[in-house]
């Protein structure tokens, strides 16, 4: 402890407060999974943003050094401690290669000024497969047009589309109970074989004072597209798109229960995709089943309010 500390009997007594506070927010990361939804869906709004309960460390760590607290600066290791064990993984660089597809996906955000621009930059990343959400009716073509020289095979379902260089068959909407089609199913018959592809848009959420996190319809959508996955025929399948939720959020398991993220199994950092001007949360998402992730990252900027991601995997 540094020289003016010795002999300092309050240190001990100092900053209970701000010990209080480090505990709290260990339980907050350790008992997330029981914070109740039943109430403005808060379980599921602190899981969208777990990840940033670890900004209170360095703060409290600050806090109680200013205090001249032993008392805060012992308590605060608590939730430094669990924050390593659930996200330390993701600090990790990975430096694996190979891989036999690489698939990206973009919610290109239907006011998006330069859809063209867009499909082009996107394209740019050499994705064997590209999946693009939040496509308008009159922009649909733009979308086409510029990706027509990289991708000779796409197929559009509502608002949502795939673009291959390989093959499309059994191309189909997927319904997840919203009325209009925001997701669809295809087969690419890459050189690897066969793999059934995904596209989902799941509902908007929002956070309102008087309502809280209101995400009944996308959690709907969530089930309705799990049961569609869990029916799948084929081994290998892969989940592209916008979920409007993270992979902590309780209320996305019927389909993240059956897939792994290829963020999470491969990625570097945290891969947060949204918004693009500030990403706080990966709430776009690339998911497999029977393949195995070999690298995961986010693509630069577009002219949308998200990001691009992108994996390479393994068939």
């Amino acid at each position: 402890m540094p020289e003016r500390w010795r002999g300092d009997r309050g240190i001990w007594r100092r900053g209970v407060v701000l010990a209080f506070c480090a505990v709290l927010v260990a339980l907050l990361m350790i008992l997330h999974a029981h914070i109740p939804n039943r109430i403005g869906n808060l379980g599921s709004l602190t899981e969208t943003f777990l990840p940033w309960f670890g900004v209170f460390v360095p703060l409290i760590a600050v806090a109680g050094v200013l205090r001249r607290s032993a008392t805060a600066l012992i308590a605060v290791l608590l939730p430094l401690v669990v924050w390593l064990n659930l996200f330390g993984g993701l600090l990790g660089e990975s430096a694996a290669t190979g891989g036999d597809l690489t698939i990206a996906t973009h919610n290109v955000n239907a006011d998006n000024p330069d859809p063209g621009g867009t499909a082009e930059d996107v394209a740019a990343a050499g994705a064997d497969v590209l999946a693009l959400q939040e496509l308008p009716a009159g922009q649909v073509t733009a979308y086409e047009e510029a990706l027509s020289a990289t991708y000779p095979h796409h197929a559009v379902e509502g608002t949502v589309g795939l673009w291959s260089k390989y093959p499309l068959t059994d191309t189909s909407p997927v319904d997840i109970r919203m009325g209009w089609t925001r997701a669809m199913r295809a087969t690419v018959a890459t050189p690897g074989g066969d793999v059934a592809v995904y596209v989902a848009h799941m509902p908007s959420v929002r956070v309102k004072l008087h309502a809280g996190f209101t995400a009944n319809q996308r959690d709907n959508s969530a089930d309705a597209l799990g049961e569609a996955i869990a029916r799948e025929r084929l081994d290998r399948v892969v989940l592209l798109g916008d979920l409007n939720g993270t992979m902590n959020d309780r209320s996305l398991n019927a389909v993240t229960s059956q897939m792994r993220s290829t963020q999470g199994a491969a990625g570097d950092g945290f891969g947060f995709s949204w918004p693009a001007a500030f990403p706080m949360a990966r709430i776009d998402q690339i998911m497999v089943r029977g393949v195995e992730p070999v690298s995961s990252w986010t693509l630069p900027r577009t002219n949308s309010d998200h990001l691009p991601i992108a994996a390479r995997v393994d068939l």
